[in-house]
């Protein structure tokens, strides 16, 4: 169909007058808050030190767009909810956009297009990947007190991420019935800020490469933390012998969930039938907890076992974990194990607000290149979010400081002196708006 332009648009009429649109309202962006991004990445450095990471391969000469200025062009396209590189044709020449990623929006040349973004990200070897995760680490621990720390919680989970065409190490994974890759994600405990995201090809099981990950990790940590116990939690994907005397060895406590199997139940069974009978007698839910020595044929030793027996109206309701924890096994299991939980929340959130499972391009080291970055654009928010203590947004989620403080209607105009950023006059939260700006700006970067 041949597209037809207009410079005029008839909406009928309202109380005898004619409704007329037309484009004339001059540089005009839906994300006026682009600037309050950019204000949290410059205060922590964020692109820039992940930019830093890089080795830029390419012909100086031949080159309009430097790497940290794709980087951070593709970041922040990713936190204002631009998943796809292909969205760049369009956005390129966005004022919010192209202010917030250090450009001039009318005299400065447009931002990177689709192809250029797509060959920067292609072109991400091993190196650049290792180095770039290095540099996640990195934030991490320039963004959390150091001072007198005296606990890191680290919580590990896999998660699952449909693949769809002709895509390396893309495979068919039993459990979750799909084509898939299968990423491995490590968080805080305490906050849920990424510290590590890898991409393994979709037939390797939960647990492949993670001693491999927290070796590294908590090198880092006891260099950063020298005074901080370490606590790992972990979902019964990781319930492997590798992982157990990984960190025993370097004196890390752990609480891992157990496949429940018929020798675990027998050890439970006398717990599981007083439960069942308090059950009927208080016609209530019952929540009954011990601790045992256990060891199964891939152990090399007995370990302590955690078992919660639990009678529902429904039936019978077991759980098993190993931990090195000298705790009372209810404690370890409702105030330690079970908070990790919020783990799935943070995975959700990545995946769901920030579109981290969009690896669809055909290169497996492409794709490791963009789960990154939509960690590092996650990581945004997260540092955004520490600044909205006191106010109505302390707890919101990602979607949410997206739509109440990122996608304002905005005019945009560039004068011989500044880059004037006309916010929507009926913007409802504008008061926050200043608020949040004044918190980052006294923050301590």
């Amino acid at each position: 169909m041949k597209t037809v332009c207009h410079t005029q648009l008839d909406f009928g009429s309202l109380f005898k007058k004619q409704i007329t649109a037309d484009f004339e309202g001059g540089q005009i962006s839906s994300d006026g808050g682009a600037c309050l991004i950019r204000e949290v990445d410059e205060k922590y450095s964020v692109t820039k030190e992940a930019a830093e990471s890089l080795c830029d391969k390419r012909d100086a000469r031949r080159t309009t767009h430097d790497e940290e200025g794709l980087l951070r062009q593709r970041i922040f396209a990713i936190a204002l909810g631009y998943e796809d590189a292909n969205d760049a044709d369009m956005l390129r020449r966005d004022p919010m956009l192209k202010t917030a990623a250090g450009a001039l929006p009318e005299s400065s040349k447009d931002l990177a297009s689709q192809p250029t973004l797509c060959r920067f990200e292609n072109g991400a070897d091993s190196k650049d990947i290792f180095r770039l995760s290095e540099s996640l680490l990195d934030l991490y621990i320039k963004t959390h007190p150091k001072k007198n720390r005296r606990l890191v919680v680290i919580d590990i989970d896999s998660t699952d991420d449909p693949t769809h065409g002709q895509q390396q190490f893309s495979f068919f994974h039993g459990y979750y019935g799909t084509h898939m890759y299968h990423p491995l994600l490590v968080f805080d405990g305490m906050d849920g800020f990424p510290m590590a995201a890898i991409l393994r090809p979709g037939n390797k099981n939960a647990s492949h490469r993670a001693v491999a990950l927290l070796k590294r990790i908590v090198k880092r940590i006891k260099k950063a933390y020298p005074k901080a116990d370490i606590l790992l939690r972990a979902d019964a994907g990781f319930a492997v012998p590798a992982l157990y005397s990984f960190c025993e060895r370097e004196k890390i406590y752990y609480t891992i969930g157990l496949i429940t199997n018929t020798r675990l139940k027998d050890k439970a069974a006398d717990l599981l039938s007083l439960a069942e009978k308090k059950f009927h007698q208080t016609q209530e839910k019952q929540r009954l907890f011990t601790s045992f020595n256990y060891k199964a044929d891939s152990w090399n030793r007995y370990r302590r076992v955690v078992a919660k027996a639990e009678w529902l109206d429904k039936g019978p309701n077991q759980r098993f974990l190993v931990t090195n924890l000298h705790l009372k096994p209810k404690r370890i299991y409702d105030d330690i194990y079970v908070l990790r939980g919020d783990v799935e929340n943070r995975i959700k959130e990545l995946k769901l607000e920030l579109h981290a499972d969009r690896l669809s391009c055909h290169r497996f080291m492409a794709n490791q290149f963009r789960l990154l970055l939509h960690t590092i654009a996650y990581c945004l928010f997260l540092l955004l979010r520490k600044h909205l203590r006191g106010t109505a947004l302390k707890n919101a989620q990602v979607g949410t400081i997206r739509l109440k403080l990122l996608k304002i209607g905005a005019r945009v105009r560039e004068t011989n002196r500044r880059v004037w950023v006309h916010l929507a006059t009926g913007y409802p939260y504008k008061d926050l708006l200043g608020q949040v700006l004044l918190n980052i700006r006294a923050a301590e970067p």
